[in-house]
């Protein structure tokens, strides 16, 4: 689809994105890539991230990539570093990198739920820790004038609760409590923005393929206001928009992208029912003394 937004929102900017050669983060770094910025991908996978970025390079898209755990500080580090030398500055991060699976509470080991703090919770702020010299307005390769842009990936599961994914609704939920004081502190202090996305079901990713696609698409109808998945363009769109200067004066929120869904309940009856309901009750009321009860009739 055609964006919305011009060519060059973000040019001369430069985009370090983890967990970028794939998924959500793929199209991330395709559509800051596409509207002018130079792209940094980190990941663990070697083979992901030159193949994501012989992919972006084909476009005419400036880019690199960089091995790294976001669960170790001096990998972190020494991509964060690596990034700055390569391009001479650094001014947006997105922490897209993620770990799910579906497992009950009572399965879960420790380990298994230590593993996805580390990655989401603990990676996202390992890497904000990082890149901060860089970030802050009058840091290395920026001027004094502003500060860059933090986005950290999140979801809905932990806004209710959700079946068989207590360790991702732990992780994002202090995603978001990490989004919310670092937006509170280093805009004050250094003008950096921080914000977040929440994607609920998206089509074509390694989250839908593992949690149960064939279960969404069939209860669409009854738990889905748009009645339908979402795209990665959908989410990539709402990233260009919160760190753009549209989105300039927005901190310390979190952006829902899921068409309405955390808000959804199963439909218990059909419309028709319920018109029908209401006729009934609309019709018995206008028979009913008004003050006098029906117990008196």
């Amino acid at each position: 689809m055609e964006s919305p937004f011009k060519p060059d929102v973000l040019k001369g900017k430069v985009a370090l994105i983890t967990g970028g050669g794939s998924g959500i983060g793929f199209e991330i770094s395709t559509q800051f890539g596409k509207h002018g910025a130079s792209i940094a991908i980190m990941g663990r996978r070697k083979q992901v991230i030159d193949s994501a970025v012989s992919t972006l390079q084909a476009l005419g898209i400036p880019a690199f990539g960089i091995e790294g755990d976001v669960r170790k500080q001096e990998d972190a580090r020494r991509v964060v570093e690596s990034t700055y030398k390569h391009f001479g500055r650094i001014d947006i991060l997105v922490n897209a990198a993620a770990g799910n699976f579906l497992v009950s509470a009572e399965d879960l080991s420790p380990n298994g739920f230590r593993t996805v703090i580390d990655i989401d919770s603990v990676g996202t702020f390992t890497m904000c820790h990082e890149v901060l010299k860089y970030l802050k307005k009058g840091g290395p390769g920026r001027s004094s004038s502003s500060g860059g842009t933090i986005l950290n990936i999140s979801a809905t599961l932990h806004y209710t609760a959700s079946w068989y994914q207590i360790h991702v609704s732990a992780a994002k939920a202090a995603v978001d409590a990490t989004t919310r004081s670092l937006a509170l502190e280093w805009g004050a202090d250094y003008d950096i923005r921080v914000n977040g996305i929440a994607p609920g079901p998206i089509s074509d990713t390694p989250g839908i393929s593992k949690l149960a696609p064939e279960e969404i698409d069939n209860k669409s109808g009854d738990y889905m206001p748009l009645y339908k998945l979402g795209e990665k363009w959908d989410i990539a769109m709402s990233a260009l928009y919160l760190v753009s200067d549209a989105g300039k004066f927005i901190n310390g929120t979190t952006l829902i992208v899921d068409g309405g869904l955390w808000l959804s309940r199963p439909r218990h009856l059909p419309k028709e029912a319920v018109k029908k309901l209401s006729r009934a009750v609309e019709k018995r009321s206008r028979k009913t003394p008004v003050g006098v009860p029906t117990s008196k009739l």
